[in-house]
């Protein structure tokens, strides 16, 4: 249909040209026909180059949408990637949490059956407290009273201080609101005092009655080897002697070793040998 028109076409552009009455019909035809054999061609060409170029943009479409088919199906695996990405750093935390969780109840288990087995001890040892009780609280009041005698039998320093100290540890066993444990502790305290006196020496201020005047006086005390006593002016001195029981006084020789001795016990002085009259063992001489 196309090539019958484009054909009717060209006789009449021929007859336009050449006029009409010059030409017949047939020469016409002929005049076409010779005209229409390269213009169809070319038409034809250019039907299949049209023809090739819409295959082509078809394929270029085609190509183009399969290109943005595959870009989003890219797009969606790198979205479910770094979904499982982090799913799987997720599950990794939530293990990490779990072992320290099960780690913590393991530790805390151990520490509960440890409590378990002090609160067990605990009981038992509440259980036989009472007899334990009934042994300890004898035991400490002859403690105490044997304290009391050492205190009357030893060299008569602070007298009155040690003697106070035995006072109070028997009202202290006579307290309810004192446990036994630290009834126990005052009692052995007490002992440790009296022990330490052994090792040190000592310097203080008291009254000592001399020729029937009560006088002050300072005392020295070198362990328990030696109790001695000096006026502030120096003019009386003494020592207590341990086998007769009583104070006895020394001659003007002891003044300088006395006074030494006194600064040595306050620590102005440091240590040095001194005469003292220190009693000889038994069946010696002072």
């Amino acid at each position: 249909m196309l090539r019958k028109e484009y054909f009717e076409y060209v006789i009449l552009a021929l007859r336009e040209r050449v006029g009409v009455g010059t030409m017949n019909r047939i020469q016409l035809d002929k005049m076409a026909a010779s005209s229409i054999a390269p213009l169809a061609a070319v038409f034809l060409l250019g039907a299949a180059a049209l023809a090739a170029d819409q295959r082509v943009n078809e394929m270029l479409a085609l190509q183009q949408s399969a290109t943005g088919a595959d870009r989003r199906a890219q797009a969606e695996i790198d979205i479910l990637a770094d979904e499982t990405q982090e799913a799987v750093s997720e599950y990794r935390v939530r293990l990490q949490e779990l072992d320290r969780i099960r780690r913590y109840n393991d530790n805390l288990q151990r520490t509960i059956d440890d409590q378990d087995r002090e609160k067990a001890s605990l009981t038992r040892q509440i259980d036989e407290f009472g007899g334990l009780e009934q042994g300890i609280v004898p035991l400490l009041m002859d403690m105490i009273n044997d304290l009391e005698r050492f205190i009357e039998l030893d060299v008569p320093f602070q007298i009155e201080q040690r003697r106070g100290q035995v006072t109070r540890l028997r009202d202290l066993m006579d307290r309810a609101d004192i446990s036994i444990a630290e009834k126990y502790r005052n009692v052995m305290g007490a002992y440790q005092d009296e022990a330490s006196i052994g090792r040190n020496m000592e310097a203080y201020t008291g009254e000592l009655e001399i020729g029937g005047v009560a006088r002050q006086v300072d005392f020295l005390r070198v362990g328990r080897l030696l109790l001695a006593y000096q006026t502030p002016d120096r003019e009386k001195m003494g020592y207590w002697n341990m086998r007769a029981g009583e104070w006895r006084e020394l001659d003007s020789s002891y003044r300088g070793p006395l006074t030494i001795g006194l600064r040595m016990a306050r620590r102005l002085v440091p240590p040095d040998i001194l005469t003292l009259p220190i009693a000889a063992p038994e069946g010696g001489r002072t």
